[in-house]
């Protein structure tokens, strides 16, 4: 798996919505649909050309996060979340060129209200605006990968609630600084998302390497404008294996500062995952157990381990 290999799709000029509205009978939509799933099989991520989202509001986007993490420590830290991932985080010893808030359904639009007025008291409706349009156009585009991902199964609807219907949404931006020193340049610590599905958009600064099924670290050239797309622990579970959740970092190796935002989405509070019989056979025997999402994320934070999901739902053979 070479940097040759890496998948890229281009979505651009189709119009995904109207494509899966008439699935049954368009081969084109089966045919992405197929591409989206193998990408997935074989690298657990692909790049993803898609012209939906205005090349403007990500660069809108990317202006106003700079604003955001300019703003002082004592206003950053006052968006606090008991829930894991959901509050600011900075000044992380063991990731100190890393900033990041995680803004629970920033897709709704008291939730950008909410925050945006945290943070600016006396006002900034632009920042709300791009903040709750470009999350919600993520979420979108999230959710219809997934649904890309089980129709390429043959799977019925019922099968992939806790992973579509029975999700919210996490917009995450982040920020990562320019390293003092070459050899303290981790800008995030090697890991694989916990959620189901993260689609991910950056500045021009590269950073972000994938561990290869042979265990080398690779560098992801990300193209201008591009997203890359992210299998993570509970879609990997509910495939029963079948898809790859990658392991990735990110490494600071430019002398600018890293800006990106994702949308995770992640199955809800009280959200089963559960391998369809469909996808157990003989070749692919049963790997998860059933298993509550929310208690598998509470077991990782308080276990922090590269096995989380093996130890925690894995069957032994």
């Amino acid at each position: 798996m070479d940097g040759a290999k890496i998948p890229v799709l281009d979505f651009s000029g189709e119009d995904l919505d109207d494509m899966r509205k008439s699935s049954g009978s368009d081969q084109s939509w089966k045919l992405l649909c197929s591409k989206v799933r193998e990408a997935c099989e074989s690298h657990g991520y692909f790049i993803l050309l898609y012209d939906k989202i205005p090349t403007s509001l990500r660069g809108d986007m990317l202006v106003a996060m700079k604003a955001l993490f300019d703003l002082p420590e004592e206003t950053k830290s006052k968006y606090q979340n008991p829930k894991p991932y959901r509050s600011y985080q900075g000044k992380c010893p063991v990731v100190p060129l890393h900033e990041s808030f995680g803004i629970e359904d920033a897709t709704r639009l008291e939730v950008a209200q909410e925050f945006t007025q945290l943070m600016w008291p006396q006002g900034n409706p632009a920042f709300c605006e791009i903040l709750n349009s470009m999350s919600s156009k993520m979420l979108d585009l999230n959710l219809t990968i997934l649904e890309m991902i089980f129709e390429s199964f043959g799977m019925e609807e019922k099968h992939y609630d806790a992973l579509v219907n029975d999700s919210t949404g996490i917009f995450r931006v982040m920020k990562y600084k320019v390293p003092p020193r070459e050899d303290e340049n981790l800008g995030l610590v090697a890991h694989t998302d916990k959620n189901a599905l993260t689609v991910l958009c950056q500045n021009d600064v590269q950073g972000l390497e994938v561990m290869t099924k042979e265990g080398h670290w690779e560098e992801v050239a990300v193209p201008r404008d591009a997203f890359v797309v992210i299998v993570g622990d509970a879609l990997k579970a509910w495939s029963n294996g079948r898809l790859l959740a990658v392991k990735h970092r990110v490494v600071m190796k430019a002398d600018k500062e890293r800006y990106s935002f994702g949308l995770f989405s992640v199955p809800k509070e009280g959200a089963m995952i559960e391998v369809p019989r469909e996808l157990v056979d003989n070749e692919h025997p049963l790997l998860y157990r059933p298993f509550k999402f929310a208690d598998y994320f509470s077991y990782f934070v308080s276990n922090i381990s590269d096995d989380a999901l093996e130890i925690y739902a894995g069957v032994s053979v």
